[in-house]
């Protein structure tokens, strides 16, 4: 049969920029999905998005304008319903085939198949394929309604009385299966093949499409418009890199916001815009953070990547004299730039020791008070953290930068760009004059902010930024405000991977069943249940650490060998996880491993506790004679090396093991008759299981 290929377009009003690149993927890939589930596509087929300010589209390759006949077999009734107990027809089977077009005589040409526990009939029916009109109209219909629309609206059609509900008002569609027009119809629409170009550069206002094929072409040639996503990227980065090299500078690097500005223009045209030098007194994330969250433009960056007074615009018009449109940008940011000024000139009349008692009229959490009772608790945690790894110093500079982590929120600056919050506390503590340390801290308590990110850069800053995290995580915890499912209102999972990457990438000694006890003890009287709340924020930090160990590559047997354990340093965890990932490579870890599944199991029947200890007068059989002296050679090694912390060294002296305990196992009988040969048995194992299980429980390592 033979193909063509389609090209479909809606043409609508402006789409919401942050959502463009998105809508024009899933309008194409499920138009395209549907299409392909009709049997309309080739194996061969490929399709192609377009998404414009003003338009979303999609080319397929490949269609028919027909799908071939499917030989179907269809289930009409269970045997039992159908048939009599003379293998006759029952009426329930005749109306279900006169229902079908079919009399009596089509119950000869019903097949018996086992559906489930029961036998079915089933009927081979030719089903008819899907023309191309109907297919797309289906497939039209499915990517309308699946389009991820961040908030639908509703509009009236031109005939006065109907409405619709789209992301903006559509004004035409376009369906060409090669240059003939498939007569679909949405959104009060009927097809044809005609769209429109730029507002402002296009040559005609109305384009018409010879073909699915010529289409980009002509939008661009006719229209002024380039209809792909990515081409328009692609030149809007080349046009930004060209502008900035003439200048010998370089533009901002950001991908959120070239994404944006490709949603914003139909053809760039990018132009070269500066301002009065006094602005770049104020510190330079203000500015950036103006320019781009604003204008759309892109700061131009020198060398050492401080930001200079040029910019480029992205335009979407290509006027003879761009003078205007440069003068216009120019205009527009100044008075921005001014206001920033402003408040950092304003922000800077007064310390930021002044604006403490301001944070008590800060709501932080009603069932938690204020954000001035917050930083009290905060500073208590991170004084007390500070103390244990790294004294009175880091302690007394861990302290102030606490108390002062959090007054930047009630500046003009942080009123105005939230983004800025710790970044201009540091800039303010700068300019009292404040060590270093301290004024970096003040920045830096918010890190890691989201995954990959940075860690705060020195050790004031971790203890603050450990201090405020697990103050968040263990008040919020206490007053029940758990995560549930994927609700995380208090981003708790992200507050929890900064914790642990704090203790582990620091390799702080700071047992963490011990911290979270002395952060709750921080919030004065104890819940009933503190317990319980200390058990419920290690699952959780676990779980969380669980998952993070995996996504970097560890297996689950691997991480639940040593999560399991429950490990009172976190920052012990990478180091015993690659002494197991060694230790499993070795020709004995799979016998040693099932073994100690099987200690493991011996162990948790045995009636009352075990002790580890071993009466050598008792020691009756070679095989439990040879495993004692082994285990007495072996265990002082391993323990040593545990100590030490050589967790690889430790596990692999464990190999020595191997023969005495498959010995053990193949001519010792644990459960003896006699009492006493028992428990002595059974303290062997619990040695045996000590030895074993210190870096990491081997049994999870068992097939």
């Amino acid at each position: 049969m033979s193909t063509q290929n389609l090209l479909v377009e809606l043409f609508v009003e402006e789409l919401p920029p942050k959502a463009l690149k998105r809508l024009g993927e899933a309008f194409s890939n499920t138009l395209f999905e549907t299409l392909k589930a009709q049997g309309l596509t080739a194996e061969s087929s490929v399709t192609t998005s377009f998404a414009s300010p003003r338009r979303l589209a999609a080319h397929v390759t490949a269609v028919v304008s027909q799908a071939a006949d499917k030989q179907i077999s269809q289930k009409l009734m269970p045997v039992s319903v159908g048939l009599d107990a003379n293998g006759n027809a029952t009426p329930a089977l005749i109306k279900r085939l006169n229902g079908m077009g079919l009399d009596e005589s089509a119950v000869e040409q019903l097949t018996k198949q086992m559906d489930g526990k029961n036998e079915a009939l089933f009927l081979d029916v030719t089903q008819k394929g899907a023309t191309l009109i109907d297919g797309l109209q289906k497939a039209l219909e499915e990517a309308i309604q699946k389009l991820p629309i961040p908030k639908v609206m509703t509009y009236q059609l031109a005939d006065g009385w109907s409405s619709v509900n789209f992301v903006r008002p559509a004004h035409s569609l376009l369906a060409l299966h090669g240059s003939d027009v498939v007569a679909i119809n949405a959104l009060g629409l009927t097809a044809g093949n005609t769209t429109q170009g730029h507002r402002f550069e296009a040559a005609n206002p109305s384009v018409t499409i010879n073909n699915a094929d010529s289409y980009a072409e002509q939008l661009k040639a006719e229209g002024a418009v380039i209809a792909s996503f990515a081409e328009r990227r692609a030149e809007i980065v080349r046009q930004l890199t060209a502008a900035a090299e003439k200048q010998d500078l370089k533009p901002i690097e950001d991908d959120a916001l070239l994404d944006e500005v490709t949603a914003l223009v139909e053809r760039p045209n990018v132009l070269l815009g500066q301002f009065e030098e006094i602005y770049l007194e104020v510190p330079q994330e203000c500015l950036i953070l103006t320019m781009k969250a604003n204008q759309k433009y892109f700061p131009l960056l020198d060398a050492n990547g401080k930001l200079t007074n040029k910019f480029l615009i992205v335009s979407n018009i290509n006027p003879a004299d761009p003078s205007a449109v440069i003068g216009g940008n120019e205009r527009v940011v100044r008075p921005r730039l001014a206001d920033a000024k402003f408040f950092f000139d304003q922000d800077r009349k007064k310390t930021l020791e002044s604006r403490i008692t301001s944070l008590d009229k800060v709501v932080y959490h009603n069932k938690l008070g204020s954000q001035g009772q917050r930083t009290e608790r905060v500073g208590a945690i991170a004084i007390a953290i500070g103390n244990k790894i790294g004294g009175a110093d880091l302690a007394s500079k861990a302290g102030l930068a606490a108390q002062l982590a959090k007054t930047d929120l009630i500046t003009d600056m942080v009123g105005e760009f939230p983004e800025l919050q710790g970044i201009m506390g540091r800039y303010y503590a700068q300019h009292e004059g404040l060590d270093n340390d301290v004024a970096f801290a003040i920045e830096d308590h918010y890190k890691p902010r989201f995954a990959g990110d940075d860690l705060p850069r020195n050790p004031v800053g971790i203890t603050v930024a450990l201090a405020d995290k697990l103050e968040t995580l263990v008040g919020l915890f206490s007053i029940g405000e758990k995560p549930t499912g994927d609700k995380d209102p208090f981003a708790l999972r992200r507050q929890a991977l900064g914790i642990i990457r704090m203790l582990i990438e620091n390799k702080l000694p700071l047992p963490f069943e011990q911290l979270i006890k002395d952060v709750l003890s921080a919030f004065g009287s104890q819940p009933a249940d503190s317990a319980t709340t200390v058990q419920a924020i290690k699952e959780f930090c676990f779980d969380r650490l669980s998952v993070n160990l995996r996504e970097n590559g560890a297996t689950p047997q691997e991480v639940d060998a040593v999560v399991s354990l429950d490990p009172a340093l976190l920052s012990d965890i990478p180091q015993r996880l690659a002494a197991v990932r060694t230790f499993s490579e070795l020709a004995e870890a799979p016998a040693l491993a099932a073994a100690n599944k099987r200690v493991s199991n011996i162990l948790k029947k045995a009636e009352g506790e075990v002790q580890a200890q071993v009466n050598a007068d008792l020691l009756q059989e070679p095989a439990e004679q040879l495993l004692a002296h082994q285990l007495a050679f072996v265990k002082p090694e391993a323990d040593k090396l545990f100590e030490n912390s050589d967790y690889t060294a430790s596990l692999k002296a464990l190999a020595a093991l191997k023969a005495p305990v498959d010995d053990f196992f193949d001519n010792v009988m644990v459960n003896a008759e006699d009492p006493a040969l028992k428990a002595n048995r059974l303290g062997l194992l619990a040695t045996l299981h000590q030895a074993m299980n210190r870096v990491a429980d081997l049994s999870k390592l068992a097939g």
